[in-house]
C-alpha cells in the first residue's frame, strides 16, 4: 500500500507540473487559450482525483 501511495504523489506532482506548463503556454501567448483550456480542466480534475485517492489511500494504511 506505500508503495501504491507512493506512485500516486508522483503523479499527483507531475499533474502540478503538467499544469504549470499549460498555464505557461495561456501566459506566454505561444497557444491560444482556447485549444489549451480542456487540457487544462482535465489536468485540475485528474489533480483532484490523486489527491482524494492518496487521502483515502492513507486513511485505510492506517486501520
Amino acid at each position: 500500500m506505500k508503495d501504491f501511495i507512493s506512485k500516486q504523489q508522483i503523479a499527483l506532482k507531475e499533474a502540478k507540473e503538467t499544469r504549470y506548463w499549460l498555464r505557461l503556454l495561456i501566459e506566454t501567448e505561444m497557444i491560444e487559450p482556447e485549444k489549451i483550456t480542456k487540457l487544462l480542466d482535465e489536468c485540475e480534475q485528474l489533480m483532484k482525483i490523486l489527491a482524494k485517492s492518496i487521502v483515502t489511500s492513507k486513511q485505510k494504511l492506517k486501520h
